[in-house]
């Protein structure tokens, strides 16, 4: 299962929706978020994975921070605590405020969504991508280590190169630009 799936699945796609009606958006219009701003988080994801450590530290991150609990308790990911931890994701993922920013402008312009909607959206978003990479990291302790496989190799067991390999072809590179692509349109 892809990022995009396991944030949209039955049990995950309802705590967004919690969280998300607090902001004033429907159902449908967070799944058009979540499809529109996923792909860019992904590529933050692959980007940190592929430089230096950054592999390990997603993966100490799991382990220490407890993120799939905004996707187990709705009401946790509506709190605070998960906004101010998503804006801590989003620093890492993103590399800076005028990114989120310029992110949230985009998706906003793309979808329809008010901008400050977007803007308070998009931490929650972030700390409930986290969560789902959690999940995934219990489910199969101890292989989010290594290096993501290179464009074209085959996969390495490793629950984030899994998650963002949609088709399935031990590459995530064509995924990746797939997802930049439909969130470009």
């Amino acid at each position: 299962m892809n990022l995009l799936q396991s944030l949209l699945s039955d049990n995950n796609a309802s705590a967004l929706n919690s969280a998300a009606s607090g902001l004033g958006l429907g159902n449908q219009q967070t799944q058009t978020l979540i499809e529109s701003l996923v792909p860019i988080l992904a590529r933050g994801l692959q980007r940190n994975s592929a430089s230096g450590n950054g592999l390990e530290a997603i993966a100490r991150a799991l382990d220490s921070g407890m993120h799939d609990r905004y996707l187990a308790d709705p009401a946790t990911l509506a709190s605070g605590t998960a906004f101010e931890d998503g804006k801590r994701i989003l620093g890492h993922l993103l590399g800076g405020k005028d990114v989120s920013r310029n992110v949230a402008a985009h998706a906003a312009n793309q979808t329809g969504i008010d901008y400050s909607i977007v803007k308070k959206f998009l931490p929650v978003l972030a700390a409930a991508t986290m969560g789902a990479l959690s999940q995934q990291n219990r489910a199969a302790p101890g292989k989010l280590t290594g290096q993501l496989p290179a464009a074209g190799a085959g996969g390495t067991g490793n629950p984030l190169s899994a998650f963002l390999d949609a088709d399935h072809d031990g590459s995530i590179a064509d995924d990746l630009l797939d997802l930049a692509g439909k969130f470009l349109r």
